[in-house]
């Protein structure tokens, strides 16, 4: 028993020698006061359904599903491009869309110059 509790004091003793210090790290944090405002950002959520229909923010934007074109659209797109820029895009396609129609809906962000695209 007193061979054990030895031993335990022996490992103690030597691991306590070994301990590793943390440095401080001088890290120069941001002032609450002088962090720039980020502008609010509104997500356009462009959504195709399987018959190809295209809804804007659930407002319909496509003629018929046969519209190649999506003149609204892109119309649309690009003014929502000049007042914000910063506004991603989010096409949302249904699984039973054709791929075609979600080409179509990304020539029109094309010609609409969007920067921010992604799909949800």
């Amino acid at each position: 028993m007193v061979d054990v509790v030895f031993v335990l004091l022996l490992f103690f003793m030597a691991s306590a020698g070994q301990q590793i210090k943390e440095g401080f790290f001088e890290i120069g944090l941001p002032s609450p006061g002088s962090t720039p405002e980020k502008p609010i950002t509104t997500p356009i959520l462009v959504d195709v359904d399987a018959q190809g229909n295209v809804f804007v923010n659930n407002e319909q934007k496509s003629a018929s599903p046969k519209d190649r074109d999506l003149k609204s659209l892109e119309e649309f797109l690009t003014a929502a491009a000049k007042n914000s820029p910063d506004d991603p895009v989010i096409i949302r396609p249904n699984l039973e869309a054709r791929h075609e129609r979600v080409v179509d809906v990304l020539n029109a962000c094309r010609l609409a110059r969007v920067k921010k695209l992604s799909f949800g």
